[in-house]
């Protein structure tokens, strides 16, 4: 079975990079650090010091296996194609049409999705039916408070309309 592909911006793939490149050679170090330390105190039965620096270590080690994964997986976003439809790396104008309030969003992948900075996954229910959509159509969204339908205003580009 192929891995999922991770859809991510220049931008996204970067800060990926970072991360790992600093769980690698600051986190591991400083883990290793306090395992040594932990172990100094004795006993490792009831060491609770030992413990925690230990799954500490199973986090970190998790999360770079994580993100190996992802940046193995990663799509790179690019700007070209048609700017008249929505694709992942779009910023778009909506207007929720019952509460007649104008909202931006940026399509990106799951891994850049961060909901407070109006950055929502193309997986998401709003996501989906954004994709592939031109200003001016009216797509429906199913929630669990009911069904939420957006007009398309404008799509954007790096900033620009």
């Amino acid at each position: 079975m192929a891995d999922k592909e991770f859809f991510l911006t220049p931008e996204g793939y970067r800060k990926l990079e970072e991360e790992l490149e600093f769980l690698k050679n600051v986190k591991r170090k400083e883990i290793a650090e306090k395992i040594k330390t932990a172990i100094g105190y004795g006993d490792l039965s009831e060491n609770s010091e030992y413990e925690e620096a230990k799954n500490e270590q199973a986090f970190i080690e998790g999360r770079i296996l994580e993100l190996e994964k992802m940046l193995r997986n990663a799509r790179i976003i690019e700007n070209g194609g048609d700017f008249g439809v929505i694709h992942v790396g779009s910023t778009v104008l909506v207007r929720d049409l019952e509460f007649d309030e104008v909202l931006e969003f940026t399509i990106v992948g799951s891994a850049e999705a961060d909901p407070s900075e109006h950055r929502i996954s193309n997986e998401s229910p709003v996501g989906r039916a954004l994709l592939g959509r031109r200003p001016g159509e009216i797509v429906e969204v199913s929630a669990p408070a009911g069904v939420i339908r957006y007009e398309i205003l404008e799509i954007k580009r790096d900033g620009a309309a």
